[in-house]
């Protein structure tokens, strides 16, 4: 036989110098989830791998991940009820939690790179990423709210904006309100391709954000999140956050999306991120504690193959195991 193409896999050495993909710390992405108050770390029970916390154990978490080569971190707030109402008017309020732990942790800092989230699930009496009218989802009304909460984002010292809330035109709009306001340099990740997933359950835990039950309130998210039977739906998607200015284009599940993420890859120059979402995570922290699959094995391979795929940008619940293993850097 000419060709044996075992000999390039014949030991670690030559293994290593053929690779084509391989993760670093420097494509993964930290979720946070912040809570009000002092002194709060809360294990989520449905996603025992992540923790609610305060700011004040944030900035210790922060510092932790910083050492060991993590610098990007989204944060998520769980919002009291007390600040909620339906238009969620407290997510662009000077006294919002989020916002001041934000200036916090960029003036203690100032390297990291902090990615927020734009919805106004976590901040509505609704549990929906648009305002409620008449029994639906008031898409152009939502926009003016996600253009303020953007802008105060933006002034908090939020380097990433990332719009998850799947309105039609949310990119052009926050575009349009953070230059009018002299913040040019700050991106945009936008959900491109953020579907009504099964997925997310452990993250509506954490959060405490899943759609309420009312007579005049949708019973999910399915008017304005993808279909998880639609592939072309995500190009058309990804064309218009395009022309309206977004900086990453983000497909959210990632694992059991990666024919979306690899087609926005081939279609699209801009770089692509990928959500690898709570349920996802939970299924294989699961099946590891059960003894199922080696967490130490399946871990780096699940994360290398959203990369392979074609995402740059990796949002994991696995970032500071990943990075705590040296050999894995």
């Amino acid at each position: 036989m000419i060709r044996r193409p075992r000999r390039n896999r014949k030991s670690a050495a030559i293994r290593k110098l053929v690779a084509e993909k391989e993760v670093t710390t420097g494509n993964l992405i930290h979720p946070l989830f912040l809570v009000e108050g002092k002194k709060v770390d809360e294990v989520i029970t449905s996603l025992p791998i992540a923790r609610r916390l305060s700011q004040d154990n944030m900035l210790k978490e922060i510092e932790e991940c910083m050492t060991v080569g993590l610098d990007k971190f989204i944060i998520f707030p769980k919002i009291p009820s007390k600040y909620k109402d339906k238009k969620g008017t407290h997510s662009y309020k000077s006294t919002n939690f989020y916002l001041k732990a934000a200036k916090e942790i960029k003036k203690r800092f100032p390297e990291a790179c902090l990615i927020s989230d734009v919805a106004l699930d976590p901040y509505s009496v609704d549990g929906h990423d648009g305002i409620v009218k008449n029994g639906k989802i008031a898409n152009d009304e939502t926009l003016t709210v996600l253009q303020k909460m953007s802008v105060a984002q933006a002034a908090a010292g939020f380097d990433i904006l990332g719009p998850s809330d799947m309105m039609d035109g949310r990119v052009g709009a926050i575009r349009e309100a953070l230059d009018g306001k002299g913040f040019v340099d700050t991106s945009i990740m936008s959900y491109t391709a953020k579907y009504a997933s099964a997925f997310y359950g452990p993250f509506r835990d954490a959060l405490g954000s899943a759609p309420v039950e009312g007579a005049d309130i949708p019973k999910d998210k399915k008017s304005y999140q993808m279909d998880p039977a639609n592939t072309r739906e995500a190009l058309i998607e990804a064309d218009l956050d395009t022309a309206e200015g977004a900086d990453f284009l983000m497909v959210k599940p990632a694992l059991h999306y990666l024919d979306v993420i690899h087609a926005l890859d081939t279609h699209f120059d801009l770089p692509i991120a990928a959500y690898h979402v709570s349920g996802e995570c939970a299924m294989l922290l699961a099946a590891c504690k059960e003894g199922w699959l080696n967490y130490d094995e399946v871990m780096p391979e699940t994360l290398l193959s959203i990369h392979r795929a074609g995402a740059e940008a990796i949002i994991t619940y696995f970032a500071k195991d990943f990075a705590n293993r040296s050999f894995y850097k």
